[in-house]
């Protein structure tokens, strides 16, 4: 008697952890919605890779002013919703930094990199690549706000 009320535990045990799952995703329903999430919790973006480009011959003031209107720009795309995350590679290669954009299509993603003052020097060229990752990086930008206690 004992092995069997064991062997019910253990045909039981799926099931119970099942509906323990599907609690937890009915609780978030409202929150996959706001971000736009599939049944996976996940969703399309873009990643750019922001690789070296032909043109960074410039003065030290010269490379600070662009950086500053890179930065800013980053900033307004981040404050729109178009940017979800951006950030520098720590070594010197020829890939210094990703961003990933909260748009469907290489596009969309294209307009926005034309609208960043690297690019544009030419300091910086875009390899862009359609990804697919979690929704919840959607909070990362609203998180970040409440964390430094400085602005670059």
């Amino acid at each position: 008697m004992k092995y069997f009320q064991s062997f019910i535990l253990i045909l039981l045990f799926p099931v119970l952890l099942f509906s323990q799952n599907n609690e937890t995703m009915e609780r978030d329903t409202a929150l996959a919605q706001e971000l736009d999430a599939d049944e996976y919790g996940m969703k399309q973006y873009v990643m750019a890779f922001l690789k070296r480009g032909p043109n960074r011959d410039r003065s030290p003031a010269e490379a600070a002013e662009l950086q500053k209107a890179h930065l800013e720009n980053i900033g307004r795309m981040a404050e729109e919703g178009t940017l979800v995350l951006a950030g520098p590679f720590l070594d010197s290669g020829d890939i210094r930094g990703i961003y990933i954009f909260n748009v469907k299509t290489i596009e969309e993603a294209k307009k926005l990199t034309k609208s960043d003052p690297a690019i544009q020097a030419g300091s910086l060229v875009m390899e862009l690549h359609p990804w697919y990752g979690s929704a919840a990086l959607m909070k990362v930008t609203e998180i970040h706000e409440k964390l430094p206690v400085k602005e670059f």
